[in-house]
């Protein structure tokens, strides 16, 4: 305990000035004290005491939409770094999306609905893979890896990437889909919601994703040292976060030219493409997880359990 009230004191200062940076005058943070001391310096020292000096610990954060994947790892990476001086590196799934060009593409030779950022099959493989393979490469030298602003729905320019020039002792990588494990052909036959009624008749599209499950996320997640699992009580929920994410994003981005924020009905049918993976995630995370963080239905980590 004495460790935990050590390491709260000489962090949360940084820790409350990241939390209030993500603050609206509506959209406060409630028992942040607590958020920091009973659950996330616990999930750091985890984190520190499986620290190999000689490779990246690759750790995967998963969680659905708008349930504060974000915010947990950069707190998390705050914490290792201030107080166990760990060189850590946060990157999302996000950040590896196709190009519009590329899923324009895709859209036309696989099937419409993938021009949608977001399921399987929409992020570039192969710089994912390349991105796990270089930074764990013993004669490492400096990376560059790809960012993605959601305001355009497109990747940024090579100049506005990250850069990273040493060799991580960490690496968080967050998104709602990590750690996610294929469904069997006989549960993608009935669809689950409006959206695979109407726009995926012949089950195409989500067994191309399920597909993309099954072969290359799969040696993908099958590289990660742990999972963390932040576990929300159900999906009706999430579309409630996410709505939330997206007017923070709209008052950040409102000025901005070519912004392609989305209006309520567009994020109801946008977390329509998530739904049967979130769902599924449910199920399969709780088993295949290092840690679940419980959230109420206020959006607060409830509980956590260490499962491995």
């Amino acid at each position: 305990m004495q460790e935990v009230n050590d390491c709260f004191s000489k962090v949360k200062k940084d820790c409350f000035k990241f939390v209030s940076s993500q603050e609206t005058k509506k959209d406060k943070f409630k028992d942040k004290d607590r958020m920091i001391k009973s659950f996330l310096i616990p999930v750091s020292f985890w984190i520190s005491k499986r620290v190999n000096k000689k490779k990246p610990l690759i750790i995967g954060l998963a969680g659905g939409q708008g349930s504060g994947k974000t915010t947990i790892s950069s707190i998390l990476t705050l914490i290792l770094k201030k107080y166990f001086k760990l060189n850590v590196f946060k990157v999302s799934i996000d950040d590896f999306y196709k190009t519009r060009k590329d899923r324009k593409l895709l859209s036309k030779n696989k099937h419409p609905l993938l021009m949608t950022r977001g399921v399987p099959g929409t992020h570039d493989m192969d710089l994912m893979l390349s991105f796990f393979k270089k930074v764990k490469d013993k004669n490492f030298k400096s990376l560059l890896v790809p960012t993605f602003d959601k305001a355009i729905d497109d990747r940024c320019s090579k100049s506005l990437w990250h850069k990273i020039k040493t060799k991580p002792d960490v690496v968080i990588f967050e998104g709602w889909c990590v750690g996610a494990r294929a469904q069997s052909s006989s549960q993608l036959k009935k669809p689950i919601n409006s959206l695979e009624k109407v726009y995926d008749q012949e089950a195409k599209w989500r067994a191309h994703v399920n597909n993309q499950l099954k072969t290359k996320y799969k040696t993908l997640f099958n590289q990660l040292d742990g999972l963390l699992y932040l576990k929300a009580k159900n999906f009706n929920l999430l579309r409630e976060w996410r709505l939330k994410q997206e007017r923070k994003l709209w008052i950040k981005t409102k000025n901005k030219k070519n912004s392609k924020i989305m209006s309520s009905g567009d994020v109801i049918n946008f977390m329509q493409t998530y739904q049967r993976i979130t769902q599924q995630m449910f199920k399969d995370a709780i088993k295949s997880s290092s840690i679940i963080m419980n959230l109420n239905s206020k959006h607060q980590i409830q509980k956590i359990e260490f499962k491995k």
